[in-house]
């Protein structure tokens, strides 16, 4: 019954944690997405407080992307940089990943005008790198008063 248990207990562990596929058409943009997507699951608090204050995004507006359009972190904060990088409004890089979601992020990219291998992609891939490394919202530091 114990071995029954722990290999339920580590099927379910491999299911939880296992990465998606972005499919943009880079490996390592895939690669950098699902350290993004782990770190915001991490503190998903602190990651929406950033999107809020970076792309100026509303709250109720990640809770749509959240909620009825299935997005994880990653897919969050790939469509934000999209609309970003190719000028576009969200809304309308919204509807293309409802379109293409089934073919990946690389075809909804293309549609948006960022090609593969374009100065537009490298940009995409480059922020992806840089924000994968950065925690989402530093807290600010506890001013200690000194006694005098």
């Amino acid at each position: 019954m114990k071995y029954l248990f722990l290999v339920v207990f580590t099927f379910n562990f491999y299911l939880v944690s296992a990465q998606i596929s972005f499919n943009s058409g880079n490996v390592q943009l895939d690669s950098d997405l699902n350290i993004i997507n782990t770190q915001a699951r991490s503190d998903l608090s602190s990651f929406r407080k950033d999107l809020i204050l970076s792309y100026n995004v509303s709250e109720k507006k990640l809770d749509y992307m959240g909620v009825n359009l299935g997005m994880v972190p990653g897919d969050m904060y790939l469509s934000l940089e999209i609309s970003r990088i190719a000028r576009v409004p969200l809304d309308d890089v919204l509807i293309v990943y409802r379109k293409h979601k089934a073919k990946g992020w690389g075809v909804i990219a293309k549609q948006l005008g960022i090609k593969p291998g374009s100065a537009e992609f490298h940009q995409l891939k480059n922020r992806a790198s840089s924000k994968k490394g950065k925690s989402q919202v530093k807290k600010p530091k506890k001013q200690v008063k000194a006694n005098t």
